[in-house]
């Protein structure tokens, strides 16, 4: 008799577990790691356009939907590149690829998340940051996804636009409009993008040849990609700099960018002359740091200066 009772607690458990991992294999299909760091710019963008902290039902409403549009975009991306994703060890992990989601059902859940995005940003913060986001998420699938991703070394210093437009959502959905430091913010992030992700794909170049993705650090040599690197890293440095006379920004926005800029370019110029992968690794984990830091900057001095 015992044997007909044991197998219902498993029944209950494994049904759970399936739940659980279905949930799971969608919540990757948005590439969370990425949108944390997408959002990291946003409220920052928020509080200077504010000059103090906005409300804090309209940052949320803000960064939950900039979080549900760039969620849609990434699960777009992962329907457009599940073939190329089979071949890269870096993804043959993701959902796609391993069947835990069917292209089908992710196209669905991507259409999903942009439809409730628009919606919710329009009605609960303003349509100008509605319009932003989902023009954002439009660039990066069918700008960068479906054309320069697999076809110029190029792919990540156009496409990374997307990733940029989150400061202009945020400065909008307090304003109503993009005023000019938003457009620094937005160029800060532009030019952030190629040195970050360049860092990675020196790590991963293998893959991307495999794949034959035209990646920079794929198709060129390690010093190419690195003289690259450093340009892009002054370049960044200077356009972070001009944001404290747009921006009027004070003493510790200024000290915060010029020591995270020095240190940004001081570990460019040291993967430039080791040409490893160790160095490449932690340029990018350093690149992560000065993001945030910086951004994080932006929003401390506006609070140290006007409260």
């Amino acid at each position: 008799m015992t044997s007909f009772l044991v197998p219902v607690g498993r029944v209950k458990g494994s049904r759970a577990t399936r739940l659980a991992r279905r949930l799971q294999a969608y919540v990757a299909l948005t590439k969370p790691r990425i949108i944390e760091l997408l959002l990291v710019t946003t409220v920052p963008a928020m509080v200077l356009a504010r000059r103090g902290l906005p409300s804090g039902w309209l940052v949320l409403a803000t960064v939950a939907g900039g979080a549900l549009s760039a969620g849609g975009a990434n699960a777009y991306n992962m329907v457009a590149d599940r073939d190329i994703d089979r071949v890269m060890d870096r993804t043959k992990g993701r959902p796609l690829v391993t069947g835990a989601v069917r292209p089908r059902a992710a196209f669905v859940f991507a259409t999903a998340l942009e439809g409730i995005a628009f919606a919710e940003l329009w009605l609960a913060v303003n349509l100008l940051s509605a319009v932003l986001a989902l023009a954002a998420a439009a660039f990066y699938v069918f700008v960068y996804t479906l054309w320069l991703k697999r076809s110029t070394a190029r792919n990540i210093v156009i496409g990374g636009a997307a990733g940029a437009v989150p400061a202009l959502v945020g400065w909008a959905a307090v304003t109503g409009t993009i005023g000019w430091p938003a457009v620094v913010l937005f160029g800060v992030v532009f030019l952030w993008t190629p040195p970050h992700f360049w860092a990675l794909a020196v790590r991963y170049r293998d893959d991307y040849k495999a794949a034959q993705v035209p990646m920079l650090p794929a198709i060129a040599s390690l010093k190419r990609t690195s003289g690259q690197i450093v340009l892009y890293t002054i370049a960044l440095w200077v356009v972070s700099l001009l944001l404290v006379p747009v921006a009027h920004m004070g003493f510790v926005y200024g000290i915060a960018a010029l020591a995270l800029g020095a240190g940004f370019l001081a570990m460019a110029l040291r993967l430039r002359r080791d040409q490893t992968d160790r160095a490449a690794m932690r340029l990018f984990g350093f690149s992560i740091t000065y993001l945030t830091v910086l951004f994080a900057a932006v929003a401390a001095d506006v609070l140290v200066r006007y409260h």
